[in-house]
């Protein structure tokens, strides 16, 4: 069981960097709470998409049906999961072994307080994947990989996941600054957020111009906080951090037309946040991913006004109070002056 990757989480991130695994040749078991997507994976997980299109079988459990211990566990389940996920999967988790957040957010803060830092690795995601159905995935466009351990160094296990990673994108990182990239990623996730409170493709959202204040504000308060914090954020796929740090108006309209060409060349259209609410009216990550930005900031004494209300306005879409509509980007801009 040692030398098997467990993957917990087997939608759009988890399915494809198995999937991939798995092809390569790598021992492979995925777990999953959705049966049907289980025994769909038994038979074969298919990854559909402009980048890759093959039929992987892969040994798949529920958490109900898992057994045994496995000294690698790649936990890619939504952000808001994270803890109940890890009620799950520590059991499972060997002693000595460590744990790999392949998720959105600041998800490695939340394992290292159960399990203890040394025991963490970071990983950074961008590629761009969609659940469509139990056995299919969309692999919508290849996109930054970076994977790093917490406090900077180059261990042999970070090289050894920088490997296995190198396999689903070649030009993966293997970081000193793994916090740079996962804060970078919260301010590029900001913008994506906010691109879904329309029903416009993320290229259409971010290409308007009456909008593109709103993206400047969110990018800046979110790059401003984590210069508070101590972070430097890398860049990646068009998002310029330091831009957006500065307010540089001529950077950040670079940095966003960038960002624009990038989603253009991606068979996903929309992102994970806008399939949440529009196609499997669920809720978002907004609390564990932005939402937790608020309270970050407060010790600092910084106001986020631009997140505050942008995290309302998606919880009201989550809730069924509001629709997605252009115009609730147009009522974050008398906020952004």
């Amino acid at each position: 069981m040692s030398d098997t990757i467990l993957i917990w989480g087997a939608g759009a991130i988890g399915g494809v960097i198995g999937a991939v695994l798995a092809r390569e040749g790598h021992a492979v078991h995925m777990v999953d709470i959705v049966e049907d997507h289980v025994a769909a994976m038994r038979d074969g997980l298919r990854i559909e998409g402009p980048v890759e299109d093959f039929v992987q079988p892969l040994m798949a459990s529920t958490p109900e049906t898992l057994t045994g211990q496995f000294d690698r566990i790649i936990l890619a389940v939504k952000a808001h999961h994270t803890e109940a996920a890890l009620d799950m999967a520590l059991p499972h988790l060997a002693p000595g072994g460590y744990v790999v957040s392949a998720q959105n957010g600041l998800n490695e803060r939340t394992i290292a307080a159960r399990i203890g830092s040394e025991r963490v690795l970071g990983c950074f995601v961008n590629f761009g994947a969609d659940w469509l159905e139990p056995g299919r995935i969309l692999y919508g466009n290849r996109a930054a990989i970076a994977v790093g351990e917490l406090d900077g160094q180059i261990t042999p296990r970070a090289r050894e996941i920088h490997a296995l990673l190198s396999l689903v994108e070649p030009d993966a990182v293997l970081t000193e600054n793994i916090w740079g990239y996962l804060w970078g990623k919260l301010g590029y996730g900001a913008l994506l957020f906010a691109t879904a409170l329309t029903p416009l493709s993320m290229s259409d959202a971010l290409d308007r111009p009456d909008h593109r204040p709103v993206y400047e504000a969110l990018g800046h308060e979110v790059m401003r906080l984590a210069a508070a914090e101590g972070i430097s954020p890398l860049g990646f796929n068009g998002f310029d951090p330091e831009a957006f740090r500065r307010a540089d108006r001529a950077g950040m309209a670079k940095s966003l037309d960038r960002m624009v060409a990038h989603n253009r060349k991606t068979a996903k259209t929309h992102s994970g946040i806008w399939r949440d609410l529009a196609v499997r009216k669920r809720k978002t990550e907004v609390d564990a991913q932005m939402a937790i930005m608020l309270d970050i900031a407060r010790p600092h004494g910084l106001e986020m006004p631009v997140l505050a209300r942008m995290v309302e306005l998606i919880r009201d879409i989550e809730t069924g109070r509001r629709a997605q509509s252009p115009d609730l980007l147009d009522e974050l801009s008398p906020l952004c002056a």
